[in-house]
């Protein structure tokens, strides 16, 4: 897969494209990051990026010709055809289920805006797409792209040691993850569960399971709203309600003050 970023910023993308899992996902030549910089496509002499707000107002809009002549050269560098997604507070929030969808084109152009954004004809006629990675607004695009590569690149085919960490992934099956334990076994801040040490793995994915419920219930309901349970499920779900709620009352009871 090959991702494009066109962006004032192309070290920082190149940094954050060169370590850890997107870092070896490159080396093994399962994804190739690129970055274009519009003011190496800009016409004066100055390399003017941005122009003041038609009708007023603060701040600066990117210009439409170095964008443009940007994206042009972006996709012309490989033959396939590119989805070119501009990364913006006003997209669609970007969700596990999106990525992976992502993670099976060809190619993808990312589009980082600056000041107060993109000048809106580029994004009517040049871009497929908006996301956002969140309802807060940033100073630029590049660390939205920067996490678009990072959640696409851990799903290229070989990217990960294991490619079951990927399944596991919270999201991955529409549930939040559950508790993960390393060695020692006991330590002074606890010990590990008994089931994770059982060696029973039919126990172990059950635990794992209901832990997974029971953090999706008690952190993200809405994710559980939207979910589809079979009756293990709803089950294990009711399991991990009735202890959590037991625990509740228990450690209420002890906090009591004495009569």
């Amino acid at each position: 897969m090959r991702i494009d970023v066109i962006t004032l910023f192309p070290e920082f993308i190149r940094q954050c494209a060169s370590v850890g899992v997107v870092g070896r996902a490159q080396e093994r030549n399962l994804l190739t990051v690129e970055s274009w910089n519009p003011r190496d496509f800009a016409t004066d002499n100055y390399r003017t990026v941005d122009g003041r707000t038609c009708g007023g107002g603060p701040g600066m809009v990117m210009l439409i010709q170095p964008l443009r002549a940007a994206l042009a050269a972006a996709r012309a560098a490989a033959p396939s055809a590119a989805r070119t997604i501009y990364l913006s507070p006003q997209g669609a929030r970007l969700t596990q289920a999106r990525v992976a969808g992502l993670a099976r084109e060809e190619r993808l152009i990312l589009l980082c805006g600056r000041y107060e954004g993109v000048d809106e004809r580029l994004i009517e006629r040049e871009v497929d797409e908006e996301l956002s990675i969140g309802d807060y607004v940033l100073s630029g695009g590049e660390l939205g792209a920067a996490v678009v590569i990072d959640a696409i690149g851990r799903l290229q085919d070989g990217a990960l040691n294991d490619a079951a960490s990927a399944e596991q992934d919270s999201f991955s099956n529409g549930l939040l993850d559950c508790p993960h334990y390393a060695r020692p076994m006991q330590d002074a801040l606890g010990a590990v569960p008994d089931v994770l040490q059982s060696g029973n793995h039919a126990m172990i994915r059950r635990w794992r399971l209901k832990q997974s419920l029971g953090r999706t219930w008690l952190r993200r309901p809405d994710l559980l709203a939207r979910a589809d349970l079979d009756g293990e499920a709803r089950q294990l779900l009711e399991e991990f309600r009735r202890e959590w709620l037991a625990a509740q009352c228990s450690q209420r009871a002890g906090n009591a003050p004495e009569p």
